[in-house]
């Protein structure tokens, strides 16, 4: 069984007082606390991933701040996130387990890799946008998006493409073979550090970066970046077109945020959703998600929810359209 996903949409609005996170006179969260004093963020990936970079910081505030409860990082890599995931999905529904996801959730479900998503936790929190640039080895003999789509075309499956399968790293790839009618050889890799390795030593000529893992690579010449896509261009990155420039109708962005594991009682969730609230506000927070190409948009609960009925909704037509899932 399969379905799918894109962006986000309305925003849960709450009156809270913005407090910075980094001094420890914070205002107490709302919501009713977990029994725990510090909860398990499950991060399905390895150590220095984009997902743990970023949930990595979110940590450091929420330390700092006077709430009751604060978190943990504890990384379950494996499956391509799905040993997270199900570890996530398992456990105690008391508010001391919490699950850092995005769209894989969908597109490892989409193909049939496990039998659940976001309809199997409860949402918390929708916080930070990363769109993805279509990212090439420096070896390659293409340094435009227009010169890889003819070779590619012109050689149908013989470029290869790292991803993990299941993942948004290779839907991102497949929602672009069916904008372009261009044709991949997937290589797969168990997670962002393997395919930049594998990307940086030329082992593979193409692979989904973001301004935080790439911006460096692409900066000194160590890696090639042929678009960006998001609705306009990154001010980091401001001499990269994006996909619509170019005449591909595709904008995809990697959304992370903060699920619980399904049954939790409402004012636990809405505990954690002010307690990252008040962190995402942050403006020491803010302007590392800035420089590393990270938008952050806080959609509270109900909103959240929306937004992953609507993604879903968007990536299983996708699926349904390039053939990876048939409805029942």
């Amino acid at each position: 069984m399969k379905k799918t996903l894109l962006r986000g949409l309305a925003v849960h609005a709450c009156v809270l007082a913005v407090v910075a996170a980094y001094t420890p006179s914070v205002a107490q969260a709302a919501g009713q606390a977990p029994k725990c004093s510090t909860a398990k963020l499950i991060v399905p990936w390895k150590a220095g991933g984009g997902t743990q970079v970023i949930f990595a910081i979110f940590e450091k505030v929420v330390q700092q701040m006077n709430v009751e409860s604060k978190i943990k990082l504890v990384m379950i890599p494996g499956q391509g996130g799905n040993k997270g995931a199900k570890e996530a999905a398992k456990s105690k529904p008391d508010g001391c387990t919490l699950f850092a996801i995005h769209q894989s959730a969908v597109t490892s479900y989409l193909n049939g890799r496990i039998p659940f998503h976001y309809d199997n936790f409860e949402t918390i929190a929708l916080l930070t946008s990363t769109p993805d640039i279509v990212g090439a080895s420096k070896d390659v003999p293409w340094n435009n998006f227009a010169e890889f789509q003819k070779a590619t075309l012109a050689a149908p499956g013989t470029v290869k493409v790292g991803a993990t399968f299941g993942s948004t790293s290779q839907f991102y790839w497949l929602v672009l073979e069916s904008k372009t009618g261009m044709k991949f050889k997937f290589v797969p890799y168990d997670g962002t550090r393997e395919r930049m390795t594998a990307i940086l030593s030329g082992a593979i000529d193409m692979g989904g970066l973001n301004v935080a893992s790439g911006r460096k690579y692409l900066e000194n010449g160590d890696l090639k970046g042929f678009a960006i896509a998001s609705a306009e261009r990154s001010k980091h990155l401001p001499d990269m077109p994006t996909l619509k420039e170019l005449g591909v109708d595709m904008i995809y962005a990697l959304q992370r945020g903060i699920v619980a594991p399904k049954g939790t009682p409402r004012d636990i969730i809405d505990y954690w959703a002010d307690v990252f609230k008040k962190a995402a506000a942050d403006s020491e927070f803010l302007e590392q998600m800035d420089a590393k190409g990270t938008g952050v948009d806080y959609v509270g609960p109900d909103g959240y929810r929306e937004w992953a009925d609507k993604m879903f909704k968007e990536h299983e037509d996708i699926a349904i359209q390039i053939g990876l899932w048939k409805k029942d």
